[in-house]
């Protein structure tokens, strides 16, 4: 049963509301707090980019290909499309020997309206480098090179590459979940989405934030993404972007994903916690507000973190002459099961 998560309020009326679903595990897999049905089963959309850059960094893809921080951070990123993006994932491709003509991401408006604006006014058509999803996909055809793997007419886009499919393994592993248990869809970027339980995904990230039981190599993977991510949250989203501010005002010891269609995953790794969001009617604006307040419940934000996100946890509404007129309310109420031995 989905919980009334984020009211919006016009005056003094509830004029819309959302509902959602949070999961709140820790590494040893043990439900820490929850709303709705935390056993919700969704896509994780780009909350999965983490987990996708785990096999490149397992194959030592960072030091063959000379991957800095900031790289590793736009391998996981959904990111704005500026100037600095674009040229991190052009520069990514540059070492593995492509050029953006074998991004197979599409093309889409850079999410930075700035950029945006800029480059129509300039007459410059918008290039695949510029998609949110740039830096994934030169990820994956940097960890194609490393499987030696020649396409044989088999875009590294398809579920039957070996790319692919050693994706889906590292997330089933990752969630807990088994590879038959996985529904699998097509994202906005064209490579495979991967469908689990809310509670899963929440749990694979506790594991990404803290993979000391994890097998070497898998571990130091995991560290690397999240060491790289808190030093370089801007290259994981952008200027104004929620992600990247969070990750920032946290001082990165919370890190943070979005996806598409109302989703989001933290890791907490000096907790050992990882958490999942999901708003069931996929609204981005009752996303970060559900965030934050779950954050606060759990007692993992502090003053200074919380006057610094403000402006995501109660969005203010606005009209045409830029008068507030209302407020974006999150009402989560966490269930906790008192168990957390960490």
């Amino acid at each position: 049963m989905s919980q009334m998560v984020v009211e919006a309020r016009r005056g003094a009326v509830v004029e819309s509301r959302h509902r959602g679903h949070v999961a709140v595990v820790n590494v040893n897999r043990e439900r820490i707090a929850y709303a709705g049905d935390p056993a919700y089963y969704t896509f994780a959309r780009s909350t999965a980019k983490l987990l996708q850059a785990i096999p490149l960094l397992e194959a030592d893809g960072d030091r063959q290909f000379q991957l800095d921080d900031k790289m590793v951070a736009l391998v996981c990123a959904s990111h704005n499309g500026e100037d600095a993006h674009a040229a991190l994932a052009n520069e990514i491709l540059q070492r593995i020997g492509l050029d953006e003509s074998a991004l197979r991401c599409g093309v889409h408006e850079p999410f930075d309206p700035e950029t945006a604006n800029r480059l129509k006014k300039a007459g410059l058509p918008f290039t695949p480098l510029r998609n949110n999803c740039s830096g994934k996909h030169a990820g994956m055809l940097a960890l194609s090179r490393l499987l030696e793997h020649s396409g044989a007419g088999v875009p590294y886009t398809s579920i039957t590459h070996p790319v692919q499919q050693l994706m889906l393994d590292t997330v089933s592993e990752m969630c807990g979940v088994p590879v038959e248990q996985i529904a699998l869809g097509t994202d906005g970027c064209g490579v495979p989405v991967f469908a689990v339980p809310l509670e899963a995904l929440a749990y694979a990230y506790a594991r990404l934030g803290k993979p000391d039981s994890l097998p070497g190599q898998r571990a130091e993977a995991c560290r690397r993404i999240i060491g790289a991510v808190a030093r370089q949250p801007y290259y994981v989203a952008g200027n104004e972007r929620f992600d990247t501010r969070l990750i920032e005002a946290t001082q990165g010891r919370i890190i943070g994903k979005m996806g598409a269609e109302g989703i989001f995953a933290l890791a907490i790794p000096e907790q050992g916690w990882g958490i999942a969001v999901k708003i069931e009617d996929g609204s981005l604006r009752a996303l970060y507000p559900a965030v934050i307040e779950t954050l606060l419940q759990l007692d993992m934000l502090r003053e200074e973190e919380i006057m610094q996100l403000h402006e995501f946890h109660h969005p203010v509404i606005t009209n045409c002459h830029q008068a507030a007129v209302g407020e974006i309310h999150p009402v989560i109420e966490l269930t906790w099961t008192g168990s957390d031995p960490q």
